[in-house]
């Protein structure tokens, strides 16, 4: 037990990233203390209420793999699933949710207050402590001083934030939320670097002031599949989106007014993630656009709020009405909560280790919007990374990597650490050059025995992934020993199917091989009627399929990750001096000093460091002979050149 003002860690922010490093500190034995400015939000989705999608999707299913609790929640709260990509490989396949915003922070909480040694308070740091380069507590507003072993910053959006509509400007975050100036100012004083981002959501209007006839409905897809592999027989209630697009009317509106939108008339000097612009942007941007798609999702399923995803603004509200008003469906619209841009403090997260602790102060952890990423699976991705480490620190325990050929995750890390961010970081499958291996299905079979060594996948939920491991493993055993034999009942069904004739016997394992024959299929080329059977467990038969008809891409995709691992176990040490490597580029010997990588993989990925530079650094962490043994190694050499040489004139 804590004696209320010390603990083993103590968490900041209840935020995605938040939550799951309390929780995986807690779970891993630390009396753990997680203190936000408002009990009422933890896990607060302050813009999109949704989860998933490409990249995002395949980290949920990586946190939950690892023990984490963002997929239990999500599949608790569902309000419509979907899978994506659904007619593109498997590699880039992903779930997405519509989620109740306020049942899955309900859900949450609930979550937090009955884990036992996990204690919520509600306060504001001011300030982190700090000994001898080594973090120790946290002073709050309030005038509290917690004591700890460990730090896990997870601050969000909140650091000196400031909300922008039109000219009008003032310190604030989500919710209608306290910024924190001080915490920022303390990094600050602690040597960290601080710098400005940018983002933004769109209005929230009354959903019984749309006009939803001649807008496209987008349903749900019941059998999409859950989240979290701990989920079973899913009920999701699957409530229809809807789509309608921007019109020229709406561009003209909004181009005659760009004058007042923050980010053209120069109030907001942070950079805005890329990948999800205002709509102002947009127009400004892609003139030739004749529309630009909106979907409308609902927050809640006790609530008239909808979300109108895809035109995020910074503009006042009497122009949020004036364009809103000339989108199909949206003539007599009103606005619950009109949108806004925000403007914040992160820190650069070339400054962390691997493990997301900082290379300057040992016990301080930064995870999620803190670091310069968007989005709720990527925060929650790293909290979980920083938790576990916090944890295993206070155990003075080896910590926990992943590299990016284990997971996305992995690649998170490492493009964070490695590359830094010039605007906010969101997860694309894109980013992950190993995706075939790494794929959205099989994350569970990748991270589960990891989640288990770590001590946050239970003894009963490890039982069940074993038998699946093995009940996989056997299903594809037996579609290798069933053999089919040429037959005209064998060659109709597969003339049906597209497919060529058997001209020689065939096991089941080999025609799943061919683009046209799926698992389900198999069952139409027996002779007759229980022949043989298939599995039932619509996960197993898909993972099977997976496996054999990907089975060449992927033994490839295996084997570079074999070759690559050669850099990854070149290890360099943190003193390194690479002042005295004279023959690498200036801007080179600049970024390796800075990010410090730990091996000769990692330092091959800092942008600026050229394949050049790389081979002469690594002619410098090859370990050299004496020269005295080199000198009698080459008379070796020599004495043996000269016996070849004898032996070759005689012959």
């Amino acid at each position: 037990m804590s004696d209320g003002f010390s603990f083993d860690v103590i968490v900041i922010g209840a935020g995605h990233a938040g939550c799951e490093a309390a929780l995986a500190a807690a779970r891993m034995g630390c009396q753990t203390l997680l203190i936000t400015t408002n009990l009422d939000h933890p896990a607060m989705m302050a813009c999109n209420p949704s989860l998933g999608g490409p990249g995002k999707g395949h980290l949920i299913r990586e946190i939950d793999a690892l023990g984490g609790i963002m997929g239990i929640i999500g599949d608790r709260h569902v309000l419509q699933m979907r899978k994506l990509n659904t007619s593109k490989g498997p590699a880039v396949q992903a779930l997405r949710a519509q989620i109740d915003k306020h049942a899955y922070q309900q859900g949450m909480k609930e979550i937090l207050e009955q884990e036992s040694r996990l204690v919520l308070k509600e306060g504001a740091v001011r300030e982190i402590l700090v000994q001898e380069n080594r973090a120790v507590g946290v002073v709050t507003r309030q005038g509290s001083t917690y004591r700890a072993s460990c730090i896990v910053l997870a601050a969000g959006v909140y650091m000196s934030s400031e909300i922008f509509l039109g000219d009008n400007h003032f310190p604030g975050a989500p919710g209608n939320q306290v910024p924190s100036r001080e915490l920022s100012q303390s990094l600050v004083q602690l040597g960290l670097e601080v710098d400005r981002f940018k983002t933004g959501t769109p209005p929230r209007v009354y959903r019984r002031s749309i006009d939803f006839e001649g807008l496209i409905q987008v349903p749900g897809e019941p059998e999409a599949g859950t989240f979290s592999y701990a989920t079973e027989n899913p009920h999701f209630e699957q409530i229809p989106c809807y789509l309608t697009y921007t019109t020229r009317e709406t561009h003209a509106l909004i181009l005659e007014n760009k004058h007042y939108a923050p980010i053209y008339s120069g109030l907001i000097k942070g950079r805005g993630p890329r990948y999800c612009p205002s709509i102002e942007d947009k127009v400004v941007r892609f003139p030739d656009r004749e529309r630009h798609p909106i979907f409308i999702e609902p927050e809640s399923k006790g609530s008239q709020e909808m979300y109108l995803q895809g035109i995020s603004t910074g503009l006042p509200e009497h122009l949020q009405y004036a364009f809103l008003r000339t989108i199909p469906g949206f003539r007599d619209v009103e606005i619950i909560r009109p949108a806004y841009a925000i403007e914040y403090d992160f820190c650069p997260p070339t400054q962390l280790e691997p493990t997301l602790e900082t290379k300057k102060i040992r016990g301080l952890f930064l995870a999620g919007q803190v670091n310069g990423t968007t989005g709720y699976e990527e925060a929650a991705a790293q909290g979980l990374v920083a938790g576990i480490n916090a944890a295993l620190l206070c155990r003075e325990e080896p910590p926990f990597l992943l590299l990016r050929t284990e997971a996305y995750l992995g690649v998170l890390i490492d493009d964070l650490v490695t590359k830094g961010v010039s605007e906010p970081y969101r997860m694309f499958t894109s980013r992950c050059e190993h995706r075939l291996v790494l794929r959205h299905d099989n994350a569970d079979l990748r991270l589960t025995k990891k989640g288990y060594k770590v001590g946050l996948i239970d003894e009963e939920r490890y039982a069940g992934f074993l038998r699946k491991e093995q009940t996989l493993e056997e299903e594809k055993r037996r579609l290798e020993r069933i053999r089919l034999t040429p037959s005209t009942r064998v060659h109709a069904v597969l003339q049906q199917l597209g497919s060529a004739p058997l001209n020689r016997p065939q096991t089941l394992a080999e025609l799943l091989k061919r683009p046209e024959i799926s698992y389900r299929t198999l069952l139409q080329l027996q002779e007759r009627p229980g022949e043989f059977q298939l599995t039932g467990d619509q996960e197993i038969a898909d993972e099977v399929e997976t496996q054999i008809k990907y089975a060449g891409y992927i033994a490839k995709q295996l084997a570079n990750i074999k070759r690559v691992a050669g850099l990854e176990e070149k290890t360099i040490s943190p003193d390194f001096d690479y002042d005295r490597l004279t023959n690498l580029s200036t801007e080179a010997r600049q970024k390796l000093k800075a990010i410090r990588p730990r091996t000769l993989g990692q330092a091959s990925r800092i942008d600026g460091v050229s394949p050049a530079d790389i081979s002469f650094l690594a002619l410098h962490l090859t370990p050299r002979r004496p020269r005295s043994e080199g000198r009698r190694q080459d008379q070796a050499r020599e004495s043996r050149s000269a016996v070849g040489n004898r032996e070759g004139s005689e012959v």
